[in-house]
């Protein structure tokens, strides 16, 4: 049977067959071909691995960040991080750097952030003499932040499969999460003064205030929905429902960008990402089940732990492991396929499961910016008319800088589990 799953799977990859149908298919087969069970099976299992009440926290979230990039809360971002770094060498790319930063805390989407902050800053960069690969790659690497800073999907996803504290989790992602921003920014920096790259204007104090006053609504929002969660007010799921909540007040009564024209494609566009993740997870769930009645993560640990006991060493092979399996596969698919059978090992090892949840996570996002599958690459390409291979060249630098990023993050559990112990205290 696994044989048969593996081997069907590889093909429909290799066949370019989208990630969630390639699963699915490759699991109805395996059933078929080996398995003893009926076909209704795939519909069964598919169905369980859906039936989390955590899982809702999925499509509220998304819903609340597609109301809050279509409320006009991108410009806001945008003139606050202009106003307070713009003025530096390379100011507007840094501006790219923060302002996703600050909506990766919102959106919860890398791709979501990276389309919406792309199509404005993209054109600015190029306009103001930056090269259009630097502009792309900038912007492409910036919005891997939108899935390890919470509300990230894919740390609720490790979350539901690990049996780990979603609130854990987003404590844990917050200070990796500004570590890789500001080796980012260190990275412009550098690039920006070798090619002598244009400053802004340096804002007064009053336009500084101006544009601080009016992000303040767009900021608090993930102190809202963290701040809720750690102090029991409410759950993950339900801060999820208060983020929704909100976000419609800020962008309907106070920015006003939304009104009763794009309500329609505001609930379209948050039901189209919500069905393509939620096919991902009912397909990968049966592929993951697949592989525990086959006894596969077992297998595995005994294969690894033989190899190592070392918990550092163990770390390593994973992260060179996840960061090849983001060059080609979802990273959806990836958590809820790998978690469970990582995660044990991890625990067997003496990693703690929040520290390789974020671990897998910012490793895993990498993906979002290497070839062949990297949906960031895809989509600024389409904004800045730049072909994949440029984006690729101009990257390297930040592929460096991240790369240190995920070692110290990998190898200083305190990094990750410093604030989480440090909320825990009070």
């Amino acid at each position: 049977m696994i044989a048969i799953l593996i081997i069907s799977l590889l093909i429909l990859f290799l066949l370019g067959v989208p990630v969630a149908i390639s699963l699915g298919l490759s699991s109805a087969l395996a059933l078929f071909l080996a398995g003893d069970m009926p076909l209704a099976t795939v519909a069964q299992r598919s169905f369980v691995a859906l039936d989390s009440f955590p899982l809702m926290a999925i499509p509220l979230f998304i819903l609340a960040g597609v109301i809050m990039e279509y409320g006009g809360i991108s410009q806001k971002l945008i003139n606050l991080a202009n106003a307070l770094t713009g003025h530096v060498t390379g100011g507007l790319a840094i501006v790219t750097v923060i302002t996703t930063l600050f909506f990766a805390a919102i959106s919860g989407s890398s791709v979501a952030a990276t389309a919406a902050l792309g199509s404005i800053l993209i054109p600015a960069m190029i306009r103001r003499g930056y090269h259009k690969e630097f502009a792309g790659g900038v912007q492409a690497v910036s919005g891997t932040l939108g899935i390890i800073l919470p509300p990230s999907i894919p740390l609720i996803l490790y979350g539901v499969a690990a049996g780990a504290s979603i609130g854990d989790l987003f404590v844990a992602s917050m200070l990796p999460g500004i570590i890789i921003g500001l080796g980012l920014v260190v990275t412009v920096v550098i690039i920006a003064k070798r090619r002598d790259y244009t400053k802004e204007r340096r804002a007064t104090g009053k336009e500084l205030l101006k544009a601080f006053w009016e992000a303040i609504p767009a900021v608090i929002m993930p102190f809202i929905i963290l701040g809720g969660i750690y102090s029991g007010i409410f759950t993950a799921t339900e801060a999820a429902a208060v983020a929704v909540v909100y976000a419609f007040i800020i962008s309907v009564f106070v920015y006003k960008g939304i009104g009763l024209r794009n309500i329609r494609t505001v609930l379209t566009t948050a039901t189209e990402t919500t069905a393509s993740i939620m096919f991902i997870l009912a397909t990968a769930g049966l592929f993951s089940w697949i592989l525990t009645i086959e006894n596969v993560p077992q297998e595995v640990a005994q294969t690894i732990t033989s190899v190592t006991d070392n918990p550092m060493v163990f770390l390593l092979l994973v992260v060179l492991l996840l960061l090849f399996i983001g060059m080609f596969m979802e990273t959806n698919a990836s958590i809820i396929i790998l978690a469970p059978i990582l995660v044990p090992i991890a625990s067997e090892v003496g990693v703690d499961p929040v520290h390789f949840g974020v671990v897998m996570i910012v490793a895993l996002a990498l993906g979002m910016v290497t070839p062949p599958l990297g949906l960031n690459l895809f989509i600024v390409g389409r904004i800045g008319q730049i072909r994949i291979d440029q984006l690729t060249r101009a990257l390297v630098p930040f592929y460096i800088a991240v790369i240190i990023a995920i070692a110290l993050i990998t190898f200083i559990p305190q990094i990750a589990l410093g604030p989480v112990q440090l909320f825990d205290t009070k």
